[in-house]
């Protein structure tokens, strides 16, 4: 990856994430609806969740030192180091339904995920054996 201006830009690699264009519609919406044509969308994971870790989501005006930045149509992702260990190659999707919709990331890098879709675990970060129950009714698969 490049260094531009203190944070990488993966301008000239393969993204560190992608977004469907139902993502990208959506982002562009909001940013537009809340006034923030050029804010970028971090995204991260924590730790937390019925499954291990958790995904997160928030605007942010700049990307930070050290930073990942995608850029795909204008959009910009944020991603700092730690996330991206557990986030590279994923896809961010929005999906839009009469039973509830919201943004989805499909992670080839989590083995395990809850019927939330917002809690996963790793290989790396298994603590229990594949298949386990979580313990929150949420539906671990």
């Amino acid at each position: 990856m490049s260094t531009f201006n203190g944070y990488h830009d993966s301008t000239t690699n393969p993204p560190a994430m992608t977004l469907t264009p139902a993502a990208e519609a959506k982002l562009r919406e909001l940013m537009t609806q809340r006034n923030i044509p050029n804010y970028g969308l971090r995204v991260f994971v924590a730790g937390g969740g019925c499954s291990g870790l958790q995904y997160g989501m928030a605007f942010e005006a700049q990307p930070r030192e050290f930073d990942t930045v995608v850029n795909q149509n204008g959009i910009r992702l944020f991603i700092d180091p730690t996330s991206l260990m557990y986030l590279s190659g994923a896809s961010i999707d929005f999906i839009d339904s009469l039973m509830g919709g919201g943004f989805k990331i499909d992670n080839p890098n989590a083995v395990s995920s809850c019927g939330c879709g917002s809690s996963f675990r790793t290989r790396e970060s298994s603590t229990t054996d594949e298949g386990a129950s979580c313990g929150s009714g949420c539906g671990c698969h």
